[in-house]
């Protein structure tokens, strides 16, 4: 498969289970016993580590695995001044008992809280990083940011101070100006894909969840419209060569999910109004629903069918997967999918439940299923 733009034929969504020495090197760090310095040659060894990993997989798309972050959003959002991480409340943790594959539905994520006018640092954010990895990679270096959404979702209107923005119109511009600035940086330094990773337009599947949207006084039939401006005001300028992704998720930690329902509240307003070349959909159980509103794809965009889990490691039927790519193709054209894993294998430190060796089982087994269906 000679591909290249992004999303590719054979992708995945980014993070990868955080090696031992990587953990212990960091609460090193946190306990003074090694410097930032010292870390840092840690992660770049580990990194070109784990592209190595992928790319004797086959998989085209390279990331740095999530191992210089805690967690797939709190370290980005948290680097912008203005914003704060605020805990859930006590006994509303994602680690409450809950089987493995469940969905964990008391959980209340940390919310990212407007506390002061937004401003991105001086260096940006995900540059420095993008540099090392680009200069270890073979094919192309991908780099996942949260989506704008994520600055409003969680606390709505009351996670926002009003003396800092009285108008959320202001507040709005505020965020895809950070965004945009992100986008065109890493534009500049020569980075050519991009995943936005939004949980909330998947969330907003989920009836209970809906509800809970209500209650911070949001109209849940609104918001996918909100998020599809915030998100095309922060890729407007971006060059032609450079793919923009978006990824859906219900939830990933621990094996465990915090979401379900399928697509069918967002679907038409998602694939039309948001302007991006591909969107990675979860697919890899029941709590996601069936394929219908992939009807409401149009023409050119591609889809990445998550079919494949991250949560386990026992690996899929291959027949199995070709089967759903079957389904999927009652609803539309075959030509514009994709295949990747569901989620990331560590959306936290934490991560899923399964080895080292399994995750890289499980991106042999996309590029081989992709492979044999379009060569």
């Amino acid at each position: 498969m000679s591909e290249t733009k992004g999303p590719f034929r054979a992708d995945h969504v980014g993070s990868f289970l955080r090696p031992a020495e990587l953990m212990e090197a960091r609460t090193n760090k946190a306990d003074g016993k090694i410097t930032a310095e010292e870390l840092g040659a840690v992660e770049d060894r580990l990194i070109a580590g784990i592209v190595k990993m992928q790319e004797d997989s086959g998989i085209q798309a390279i990331t740095d695995g999530d191992f210089r972050r805690n967690s797939w959003s709190g370290d980005f959002l948290t680097a912008i001044e203005g914003v704060v991480q605020k805990a859930p409340r006590q006994g509303h943790s994602e680690h409450n008992v809950t089987p493995v594959g469940g969905v964990v539905k008391n959980w209340e994520p940390p919310t990212p809280t407007t506390v002061s006018k937004l401003k991105r640092p001086a260096g940006g954010i995900q540059r420095k990083s993008f540099e090392y990895l680009n200069s270890v990679v073979t094919k192309t270096a991908k780099v996942t940011v949260p989506s704008p959404s994520m600055l409003h979702f969680r606390g709505g209107r009351g996670g926002v101070d009003e003396t800092a923005y009285p108008d959320m119109e202001e507040f709005f511009d505020d965020v895809s100006g950070i965004w945009r600035d992100e986008v065109m940086d890493l534009a500049d330094a020569g980075c050519r894909y991009v995943q936005f990773d939004d949980t909330n337009l998947a969330y907003l599947c989920d009836m209970t969840l809906r509800e809970r949207v209500r209650g911070l006084g949001e109209d849940p039939d609104q918001l996918p419209h909100l998020y599809a401006r915030l998100i095309n005001n922060a890729i407007k300028d971006r060059p032609d060569d450079m793919a923009i992704t978006v990824h859906l998720c219900r939830g990933n930690s621990l094996s465990r999910g915090h979401a379900e329902g399928g697509y069918e509240p967002v679907a038409e307003v998602m694939f039309n109004e948001v302007k991006v070349d591909g969107f990675f959909l979860e697919y890899d159980s029941e709590r996601a629903g069936d394929f219908q509103p992939l009807r409401f794809v149009p023409k050119g965009l591609k889809i990445v069918l998550g079919i494949i889990t991250s949560k386990f490691g026992e690996l899929e039927s291959k027949d199995d997967l070709k089967r759903r790519i079957d389904e999927a193709a009652k609803f539309m054209p075959l030509d514009q999918m994709c295949i990747s894993p569901q989620c990331g294998f560590a959306s936290h430190t934490g991560g899923n439940l399964l080895s080292e060796q399994q995750q890289a089982e499980k991106l042999r087994l996309v590029v081989e299923v992709a492979e044999e269906i379009w060569g």
